[in-house]
């Protein structure tokens, strides 16, 4: 059964996640680096290294939020990018960032669902997620479609959150995400389910070499997963 924010709601998980970035996005980006420390921004940068051997020129940024990934994919200098996602909200946090840094000629904001892509086959040189493939309602169905708008030989690359699997950090890791990040959670965006339903979503992801599995299942290949911060975020790049 599919992991759900609002448990009392009839709406499906898409619907469901796109009401939920929505009654968050204003307070998504602080709440993103209080909770996690600023580790994310690190994650960001070790993900967008590893597509710099590529040089891509045309990328797409998929649950793009409010637009950090993208704006850090800045640094390998391409032409342009795409970013798309389900929540009106996020994008509108992320196009008042871009024009304020003066990057909303680089990077377009567009509605879009990740599982129904609105480009046409081999497009994108380049494709990043950051902290999304978990919250799509088919993973197979996203990933496939990843794998349909990216041009052959292009790369994509997936940063999620996973669990650890070692004494204490396994521990720990808990304790924090089942006690300490929903209550500071509901308290600064007001939310009662959102930062309940990241935990929930995290422990049902198939991450490691489950994530894989699916990976090349749709059609990636030279598949890799690299674990950082002691497993509680992972990086899968493949290829087509």
């Amino acid at each position: 059964m599919a992991v759900i924010p609002y448990k009392d709601q009839n709406d499906n998980k898409k619907s469901q996640v796109a009401t939920m970035f929505n009654n968050i996005a204003g307070k998504y980006d602080f709440l993103n680096h209080f909770l996690s420390a600023g580790i994310d921004i690190i994650w960001r940068k070790k993900a967008v290294s590893l597509l710099a051997p590529e040089k891509p020129k045309l990328v797409l940024d998929i649950a793009t939020g409010t637009a950090d990934f993208a704006i850090e994919t800045l640094r390998l200098q391409p032409d342009k990018i795409v970013g798309v996602d389900i929540s009106e909200g996020m994008l509108a946090v992320g196009r008042e960032k871009l024009a304020r840094k003066g990057l909303s000629h680089k990077i377009e904001l567009l509605y879009g669902d990740s599982e129904n892509l609105p480009f046409e086959d081999n497009t994108f040189d380049a494709i990043t997620v950051a902290f999304g493939v978990r919250n799509f309602e088919n993973l197979k169905k996203g990933l496939s479609e990843m794998n349909r708008v990216l041009k052959p030989g292009g790369t994509a690359v997936v940063l999620e959150f996973s669990m650890p699997r070692s004494f204490p950090m396994k521990q720990l890791y808990q304790f924090y995400f089942k006690n300490i990040l929903p209550v500071v959670g509901r308290f600064v965006s007001k939310d009662q389910a959102a930062y309940t339903y990241l935990p929930e979503s995290v422990q049902a992801f198939p991450d490691g070499e489950a994530f894989l599995n699916i990976f090349q299942e749709v059609g990636f290949k030279s598949t890799k997963w690299h674990s950082l911060t002691f497993g509680i975020s992972s990086i899968y790049t493949g290829k087509k």
